[in-house]
């Protein structure tokens, strides 16, 4: 005990140091611009930019050096990064909140490698599942498998929430060019009756299959939206039997799923140690597979295969995720920026911000390190975002103008799916021209060289001086979009290790759970029973039942 007691002073010391080094060196480079760095070196774009497995990522326009990159390789290196790379891919307990291992890289791990848990080779496991998904997936695609009437499943609503929802939502909404047209897809997960009667109630339910996507089979919100389905689908068909033949689950809790009415040739199987922001390879993501088909679902894996690899065995000062990572870093934590802005110039992907908005704030929101302990830094930014030019009209105002330092992370593809006119070519120049603007803005002497009003100038002026990183991949692809989420996922997994945090629980999101089922059942009617909540929450309460009960006062 006491030897640990010294080594973790050790490392805490040693990380200290690093950290002190950054903060004098960053007072320092508050002082630096863009303009300046570029000046000093006109091969500045070319030095620094790394094209590997398929990813050209600039990182040029970050307010660094290569002092500051040693020394956030340095503190990355001090906090142990390496070997907690190499925890995770062999399946410790990493999640050691809840004592288990974070094993999403096992789910795309090719079927000849073994990796073991508490004994057993979970791999075998994962594509069993797999094999079960693509064989399913074959027969609905086919027409083979059919409703209960024996109409063809022209309609698939995938019900969950969190990552059993925005995942398959954001991936099929990313892969639509690749999408069976025979089949239309639907993501129902908010607990608002909209939703629902968005979603489902002009389906034809004889042609409707839906998947339940629910770890425990207890989740309030799925659970809710399922029994409504389920009572949708009877009023029309008139018999449990129907059941079997339009519900699916993926869960672990096999009792509920049959005691719902779902047999176990329809149940396909996730683990605990696969956490829901990061189960898309799983049988979370078979409405995905339903959607593109079983080949390019494999390619998909095959992508986040690819930068799994990188990741792991790629030298830190050349390794893409972890450099993203330490930017993130140096501006959260040095800076002081609280916002990301995801950027993707694809309208494909206009999910995929709102995707690393939970894949990182619900995995690095987190104020206690590993010890317990209260952080003494700030951890997760905000993360935000929109698709290409909708964007620019929208809030590049502030990102250039405004008062708040917002690094930006462009994502886009040299090739479009849709070769229509010129399109592709005035979207990707109007990403360049608002990476250049960001990084070197206009000042008051070009101004006045163009003749502008001298009143006017003062508004016109843009600093620059705006960080951002340019991520380009070939074309969007299911690869390419596997090693986009990866890429993200070991970002966040690296800067958890640096802010000593698990990324992998969320006991933040569990308390308001606790709180609205209790609420729920006093809902019914607050005047039988005693509120013990504070008396604005007692008051909401009772308004809204007088509302929807018009109790006379």
């Amino acid at each position: 005990m006491e030897e640990k007691k010294e080594k973790r002073k050790g490392k805490v010391r040693d990380i200290n140091a690093v950290w002190k080094l950054l903060e004098e060196h960053y007072k320092e480079m508050k002082k630096t611009t863009l303009c300046e760095l570029f000046s000093l070196d006109p091969q500045r774009g070319k030095k620094m930019s790394i094209e590997d497995v398929g990813i050209y990522f600039d990182y040029s326009k970050h307010i660094v050096t290569e002092e500051t990159l040693n020394l956030l390789l340095l503190l990355a290196k001090k906090s142990d990064l390496q070997n907690n790379i190499e925890a995770m891919f062999q399946g410790q307990k990493i999640n050691f909140t809840e004592n288990r291992p974070a094993l999403h890289t096992a789910l795309r791990t090719p079927k000849e490698e073994s990796i073991l848990v508490e004994g057993e080779n979970i791999i075998k496991k994962v594509q069993r599942e797999l094999s079960k998904m693509e064989n399913f997936a074959r027969l609905i695609q086919s027409g083979e498998k059919r409703g209960y009437t024996g109409k063809p499943i022209k309609n698939i609503v995938n019900i969950g929430i969190g990552g059993s929802s925005l995942g398959p939502e954001m991936a099929y909404q990313a892969l639509r060019f690749y999408s069976t047209p025979d089949i239309h897809f639907y993501f129902l997960s908010n607990i608002d009756s909209t939703d629902f009667y968005q979603n489902v109630s002009l389906l034809n339910p004889e042609e409707t299959l839906f998947i339940i996507s629910s770890k425990t089979f207890t989740t309030i919100e799925t659970m809710t939206n399922a029994l409504t389905a389920r009572n949708w689908l009877l009023a029309h068909l008139k018999d449990e039997q129907a059941i079997e033949k339009h519900f699916v689950a993926v869960s672990t809790n096999s009792a509920k799923v049959e005691k719902f009415g779902i047999t176990s040739e329809n149940t396909f199987l996730f683990w605990d140690w696969v956490g829901g922001r990061y189960s898309l390879c799983s049988t979370i993501g078979l409405s995905l597979m339903l959607s593109i088909g079983p080949e390019n679902f494999s390619a998909l894996l095959n992508g986040f295969r690819e930068i799994d690899r990188h990741f792991r065995y790629t030298p830190l000062k050349r390794n893409i995720p972890v450099l993203m990572a330490l930017l993130g870093i140096w501006y959260n934590n040095f800076f002081g920026a609280e916002t990301v802005a995801i950027l993707p110039y694809e309208e494909y992907l206009k999910l995929f911000p709102t995707y690393i908005q939970q894949l990182a704030m619900e995995s690095n929101g987190k104020s206690v390190n590993r010890y317990g302990e209260k952080t003494s830094y700030k951890t997760s930014p905000i993360y935000w975002g929109e698709v290409g030019t909708k964007g620019q009209h929208s809030f590049y105002q502030l990102i250039h103008q405004g008062t708040r330092l917002i690094p930006c992370d462009f994502i886009a593809f040299f090739q479009p799916l849709h070769k229509i006119g010129n399109h592709h070519q005035l979207l990707i120049s109007n990403l360049f021209a608002q990476a250049e603007a960001l990084a070197f803005g206009k000042d008051k002497e070009k101004l006045e060289e163009e003749g502008i009003k001298k009143e006017l100038i003062p508004y016109l002026v843009h600093e620059g001086n705006r960080p951002s990183s340019m991520i380009l991949m070939n074309k969007l692809t299911p690869e390419n979009l596997g090693k986009l989420i990866a890429l993200y996922e070991h970002i966040v997994f690296t800067q958890s290790i640096i802010w000593d945090i698990n990324p992998f629980d969320q006991w933040g999101v569990e308390l308001g759970k606790i709180l609205a089922s209790k609420i729920a059942k006093e809902m019914e009617n607050p005047y039988q029973v005693k509120l013990c909540h504070d008396s604005s929450t007692n008051h909401l309460i009772k308004k809204y039942w007088d509302v929807n009960n018009k109790r006379k006062k």
